[in-house]
Formats: structure tokens, C-alpha cells, sequence
């Protein structure tokens, strides 16, 4: 994960008074990644303040799972075939270390820190930033669990919500069986991991951040992987620069590790990626380019999905309906995965007795959009579990996320607000102006709905929520508006 890799504790990109990012200077954005030789590459290691010691990287082989020399490292991901059945055992192609946590992993820990400093973000200290003493220790009072601490095991299995009715253990059950596995995670970090290297061959300063569901809490066995590359410091323009660095990668993937990925295809988006198949992890990813949104908000939703737990269970079914539904694909005109956890998360900050709080209003310091990358997934965790009044069961709770935008949210009038815990009236801007459904993003502001701009698409999901609402109320059941053996089979 985000980013686990040894080197990646340290600043993403060394501080301004030490060197500036030049290779959009040095390096022509139309140079074929073959002509760049591995000498080329050498990347002079970061210092932070002076409080983390330098270390080396050694990559893992795609496949592998010891470290490997840089002479071996940089022959794989280039046609090489893996190794195998004979030489490799089943149980040691995807060997990796575990938390605690079935929702975390630890990755790359091809150079372990000592033992008091060890991670998931390896130098990534707490002494670095004061926030994370906010609330006293992180690692012991924090509500997020680290992506992987082998001192503070995280007590997450233990937390889940007693289900008494029905409908709440059907909610439970469906969690259960879908939410994303330690093993789903490392599939995807192992890709990261490789990728990453292997693109820091064309541009020497860049990071590769796994963010979205695969971080923030809400993913299942099935989620695909997104991913955010971070070329530089400063904002890229997302028509041009992105594009050119972008068609590179495509390159990079069709050319030299076409024997690794396939279908990678450039979609020219408001934010354009690359989409692809890895065919080691069997895991489709989108790739982008400095959208650093979606590393912060990674980390607020991961927060929120921790903070309560009646959380994860409630975001899973909602969008394992809007999918059965065909309501949840904003290529298609409906509510992207991240507008229906907006939702889910905005519905529980506005009932009488709150079930979660504004968790940027409160901790701003925590949430601060200006923080240095490689600090943004430490801060939550100084973060207490949120205690709220409201003893709602799961299936209460569902039934009334249900009615609240079936009858009670003006969609024509109102917008839905994270950031300030409740909705909002519609401002004038170009952003909200005849849209059909606003969604407010809690960093920058935008629509995450503007996707929905066909009112028979606009009808068809009001229409949804309507009969979701009905149904469940009348039977209790989940099985009236969610098929759930289906649903445990699709993962």
C-alpha cells in the first residue's frame, strides 16, 4: 500500500532547498522508455530534518519472494517468464507478512528499521509531525489501525457490531464474506510495489500511492485497484502533462511489460488514466497522475470507516445494492463507489443523535489539505473512536439511509456535505448549477456526481432508494432488494 516500499517513509520528493524537481526540464516527455539505461536512474536518497536514516531499497522480483540483487532486479517485469510450479511452492508465490488485521498488510520489508521504528511507512516517524501526539499515542488510543504495526496488533476482528434482528445480521454476514482480505491487499501492493520501480525508470522522482478502497476501509474481494502517480511537487495540468506522462506508461506497459499487463488503455478523462490488468495480481487498476485528492481523502474515509463500527458493514451493502441495481458506475451516468460512500457517511453525521461526527472540523489538523504526503497517513490515527448515543441496529440503520433520500433530502435544492456534516443549500457556482445530484468532495470542493447529468439516469436512482426504502421496511429482509447468495458468490 500507500506507499510501503522501504524508500517511501521518507518525503515523497526531497525539500525545495535541497533540489528542485527538474526532469520535466531533463527529460523529453516523448523519449521511448527503452533508450533510458539503469545508470541513468540514479536517485541520490531524500534526508528529511536529518531524522531518518538513509536506507537502500532492494526490490522484490515480480513473483518472488526473497530480495533480490539490483543486478537481478532490473531484468524482471522484462519478459521474463516466472519461474515454475517445480521451483516455487503455491504457498510461497504470494507469501507476504500480515498484521494483526485482515485488512492490513505489511509490504517490502526488504530493509527492516529497528525494531522500536518498524511501520508500514518505514521513517515515517511520529516525532516528525506534533499532531500525532494530539491524543496522546497513536498506536495505542487511535481508532484507525496502522496498515501494518508489528508492535501494536489492531484489535479490529474484536469491534464489529452485535447483530440481534434479522436484517442486522444479514448486513453482518454480507460484510463478512466480501470486505476486502490481508491477501486481496498484498495482490495489489505487490503490483504497486513492481510498477513503481519500474516506472521510476522514465521519471526518477516519482511515487506510485495505491489510494481508494483498497486503502480507505470500504473495499471487497472484488474492488479494482486505484492508483496515483506522483511526479513532482507542484499541480499538473491534467489536459496536457498528464496526458503526455501517461501515454509513456501506456508505452511502458504495452512494450516492456506487456508480459505482466494487459489491455492498458489511455481514457481521456477530466482526469485522464491509464486502465489495465495486472496478470500476476488478476486485479484491474486506474492509473493517474498527481491527483493527490485521492491520497488525502483515502485516508479521511479510512478514518470515518474506523472511527464507528457500524461504518464499513452499512458502505459495503449500499454499494453491493447500487451495483446489483446497476446504479453504481459513473461511466455509465450513475454514483461513482465514492459519491455512495459520501452518502452513507453524510446520512450518519445528519440524524438526531449523530452516529459520526465532522472529522475535518474537529481534528483539522489532522485533515489539513496542505500536509506533506508523507504524513497524511500517520495523523489519523492520534484520532479517539467516536462515541455516539445513537444505539441503532445495522438494519435500523440501513432502512433509514433508505428513507432519508427516498423522502427527506431535497436533491433540487440542497447538496451533501462530509465536510460540514449536514446538507448544505446550493451554491450558484458552475459546479452545482443544473446538476441532478451534488456531492460535495471534502477537500476541494468539487461534484463527485457530476457524472449523473441524464435526468432518466437521475430517475432511475431516486427510484432505486424509493423501493429500497419500501421493500425493506415492509419485509426486513435483505434479501427483498439484495440477493444475498449471489452477492457472497460475487465477492
Amino acid at each position: 500500500m500507500f506507499p510501503n516500499s522501504s524508500n517511501l517513509g521518507r518525503p515523497p520528493f526531497p525539500p525545495k532547498y535541497q533540489q528542485q524537481s527538474t526532469f520535466f526540464t531533463k527529460l523529453p516527455l516523448n523519449i521511448p522508455p527503452n533508450l533510458l539505461s539503469h545508470q541513468q536512474i540514479v536517485v541520490p536518497p531524500f534526508h528529511f530534518r536529518g531524522a531518518v536514516p538513509v536506507v537502500t531499497l532492494q526490490p522484490m522480483a515480480y513473483g518472488s519472494v526473497s530480495p533480490v540483487s539490483r543486478s537481478d532486479a532490473v531484468t524482471s517485469f522484462q519478459g521474463r517468464k516466472r519461474q515454475s510450479q517445480q521451483r516455487i511452492p503455491d504457498d510461497a508465490k504470494r507469501q507476504r507478512i500480515h498484521s494483526h488485521d485482515s485488512d492490513t498488510a505489511v509490504v517490502n520489508q526488504a530493509v527492516p528499521l529497528p525494531e522500536e521504528r518498524r511501520c508500514s511507512f518505514p521513517g515515517s516517524i511520529s516525532a516528525q509531525s506534533p499532531v500525532l501526539h494530539a491524543h496522546g499515542s497513536p498506536a495505542l488510543v487511535g481508532c484507525v489501525p496502522p496498515l501494518q504495526d508489528a508492535l501494536f496488533p489492531d484489535p479490529t476482528e474484536t469491534r464489529l457490531p452485535i447483530a440481534n434482528d434479522q436484517l442486522s445480521q444479514q448486513v453482518l454476514e454480507l460484510f463478512q464474506a466480501c470486505r476486502q482480505q490481508a491477501s486481496d491487499l498484498d495482490r495489489k501492493e505487490l503490483c504497486r510495489t513492481e510498477l513503481q520501480r519500474e516506472i521510476q525508470l522514465i521519471f526518477p522522482q516519482s511515487r506510485l500511492f495505491l489510494v481508494g478502497s483498497s486503502l480507505n476501509g470500504f473495499g471487497t474481494r472484488t474492488s479494482d485497484g486505484d492508483l496515483c502517480l506522483v511526479v513532482k511537487e507542484e499541480p499538473v495540468n491534467q489536459k496536457t502533462e498528464a496526458r503526455r506522462i501517461l501515454s509513456l506508461v501506456q508505452k511502458l506497459f504495452s512494450t516492456k511489460l506487456s508480459n505482466y499487463i494487459e489491455r492498458p488503455q489511455l481514457i481521456r478523462a477530466k482526469v485522464p488514466i491509464v486502465k489495465f490488468r495486472d496478470k500476476v495480481s488478476n486485479v484491474d487498476f486506474d492509473l493517474n497522475v498527481n491527483n493527490v485528492i485521492g491520497i488525502r481523502n483515502t485516508f479521511l474515509l479510512r478514518t470515518y470507516a474506523f472511527i464507528e463500527n457500524r461504518v464499513r458493514p452499512l458502505v459495503l451493502v449500499v454499494k453491493k445494492w447500487a451495483s446489483f441495481h446497476e446504479i453504481n458506475d459513473a461511466s455509465r451516468g450513475t454514483l461513482s463507489s465514492y459519491s455512495l460512500v459520501l452518502m452513507v457517511l453524510h446520512y450518519l453525521q445528519t440524524l438526531p443523535e449523530p452516529i459520526l461526527p465532522s472529522l475535518q472540523k474537529n481534528y483539522p489538523e489532522c485533515f489539513d489539505p496542505t500536509m506533506q504526503l508523507h504524513l497524511v497517513h500517520q495523523a489519523p490515527r492520534s484520532i479517539p473512536p467516536y462515541i455516539s448515543k445513537n444505539g441503532s441496529s445495522l438494519g435500523d440503520l440501513l432502512i433509514g439511509f433508505f428513507k432519508y433520500y427516498a423522502t427527506e433530502f431535497d436533491w433540487s435544492h440542497q447538496i451533501i456535505s462530509v465536510r460540514e456534516a449536514k446538507a448544505l443549500a446550493r451554491p450558484d457556482g458552475i459546479e452545482w448549477r443544473n446538476k441532478y445530484i451534488c456531492v460535495e468532495e471534502p477537500f476541494d470542493g468539487t461534484n463527485t456526481a457530476r457524472a449523473v447529468h441524464e435526468k432518466q439516469k437521475y430517475d432511475m436512482i431516486r427510484g432505486e432508494f424509493a423501493q429500497a426504502w419500501r421493500l425493506l421496511q415492509d419485509k426486513k429482509d435483505l434479501n427483498c432488494i439484495l440477493p444475498l447468495k449471489a452477492a457472497k458468490q460475487k465477492r
